[in-house]
């Protein structure tokens, strides 16, 4: 008996706590809040336009503080909230006539942003505008759940100036995506138009739909009756059709998106674990869902069948079993294809500026090495020479430095590094003092691959 107190106070604290007939303004008073924001002409419309404009810029120059300010000046929920209600309340007369205006602030942002990316000279895609194109279910998730906060707030006293419905603009995104078709009618992307089209497109109907939850099963909104009830019945299966078949397409995008992005991170994992390369560096790396490719370029040294052998070995570890790893590899330098290939691959542009900062810096420390190498050469050369000049007084110059020694070996060539010693000399030095020159640079310069060059000359340079 006990339990069953505990839980009949546990329901009513519940119902009294989520009740909202205390703060909840006349029916009467709400409809027409809503109803005066269906409206798009004169001072809206401008504003409309010049959020679109705003919104634009921010997504051209990737900045989400932009972007955001444009979602709060922007009215365009007026309209699609107003769809939701009239078909809540059956009627009919609002819901064509919040569409009319939807179809209106539709086209004018749309023609805004094509203008707008028609005449701008900046055309890269940004992440923020990347961001517009690929449409998922947690779209529809947001677009339910911010249209049914925003439809609560306008019905309820305490909320109705707060900051719900300006963080139902911000949260449902509804002008980057108009502004990204716009970006890709602008520059001939059809693919960008087409995805941020569909987005914006889910969060209209689901916002309208979450409307239309709320004020049919939450608040019970009266309704107008229909004179014809199978009209009626006929309209609410159109409605749930648009629905379902608007949302299905989006599952299957999430499922891609959940999959790719799994396959990327196991190649993230692969590439730092078991990817290994003695005598080489790996430049870049790009991942291959749709085609199963792993492809890796490399510089210094080329990657020999082994080491190849042995990181396709492990591709199964990794989850990979099937995909087909691709090596690009040069010995100095790589030729024109590798490199556009190489560039081809990066993701985006900051990854193309992080890539060629490597190289710079690459380059800066060859510099450095070489710079360094001539400073040491010289000043040993000076050391040298009146150490060597003391031993054997015929001695007049000493030239020291690093060198290439290419050889052949069979058919092929070979190549090793060597520090050369250039002794000039005048007057008599004979092959058995030349070998104590050699043992004393050996042990005085305690390097393995040093080379000794003595050239004679009749005088003193």
């Amino acid at each position: 008996m006990g339990n069953v107190n505990f839980f009949l106070e546990v329901r009513a604290w519940l119902k009294k706590m989520l009740s909202l007939g205390n703060d909840m303004a006349p029916e009467e008073e709400t409809i027409s809040a809503i109803e005066a924001g269906v409206e798009f002409r004169g001072a809206k419309l401008w504003i409309l336009v010049l959020a679109v404009f705003v919104a634009s810029l921010g997504l051209n120059t990737n900045s989400a503080a932009v972007i955001i300010g444009a979602m709060l000046i922007s009215p365009l929920m007026g309209p699609i909230i107003g769809m939701g209600l009239g078909v809540g309340r059956n009627d009919f007369t609002l819901f064509k006539h919040a569409a009319k205006n939807y179809l209106v602030a539709t086209l004018f942002s749309v023609a805004t942003a094509t203008v707008y990316f028609l005449i701008t000279p900046l055309d890269e895609v940004q992440s923020e505008l990347l961001a517009r194109t690929s449409p998922t279910i947690y779209d529809v998730g947001i677009a339910l759940c911010g249209g049914l906060a925003g439809i609560i707030a306008l019905s309820s006293r305490s909320q109705r100036m707060g900051n719900v419905i300006p963080g139902v603009a911000i949260a449902t995104a509804l002008m980057p995506p108009l502004c990204t078709v716009g970006f890709g009618l602008g520059t001939g992307n059809w693919l960008y138009a087409l995805g941020a089209l569909y987005l914006y497109l889910i969060n209209t109907i689901f916002i309208s739909l979450s409307t239309f939850i709320g004020v049919s099963f939450v608040m019970r909104f009266p309704k107008k009756e229909f004179v014809d009830k199978n009209n009626e019945i006929r309209v609410k299966r159109i409605i749930t059709l648009i629905s379902v078949v608007t949302v299905i397409p989006s599952v299957f995008i999430t499922f891609k998106i959940f999959q790719e992005t799994v396959f990327t991170e196991r190649c993230f994992d692969f590439c730092r674990k078991a990817v290994v390369a003695k005598d080489a560096s790996m430049i870049s790396h790009d991942f291959d869902y749709k085609d199963k490719t792993i492809r890796l370029v490399f510089i210094g040294k080329e990657v020999d069948s082994l080491e190849i052998g042995y990181m396709e070995s492990r591709l199964p570890e990794y989850g990979l079993a099937g995909v087909k790893l691709e090596v690009v590899q040069g010995g100095g330098s790589l030729d024109e294809e590798s490199v556009r290939g190489i560039i081809h691959t990066e993701k985006n542009s900051t990854a193309v500026v992080q890539r060629q900062l490597a190289e710079k810096e690459q380059e800066l420390r060859t510099l450095r090495d070489s710079i360094g190498g001539y400073i040491s050469s010289e000043s040993m050369s000076r050391t040298l020479l009146p150490e060597l000049s003391s031993l054997f007084p015929v001695v007049t110059s000493v030239s020291t430095g690093r060198g290439i020694h290419t050889y052949r070996d069979g058919a092929s060539l070979k190549e090793h590094e060597v520090y050369l010693v250039n002794i000039v000399y005048d007057g008599e030095l004979p092959e058995s003092d030349k070998l104590k020159v050699e043992d004393w640079l050996k042990t005085r310069l305690q390097r393995g691959n040093l080379q000794v060059v003595f050239l004679h000359t009749p005088s003193r340079m």
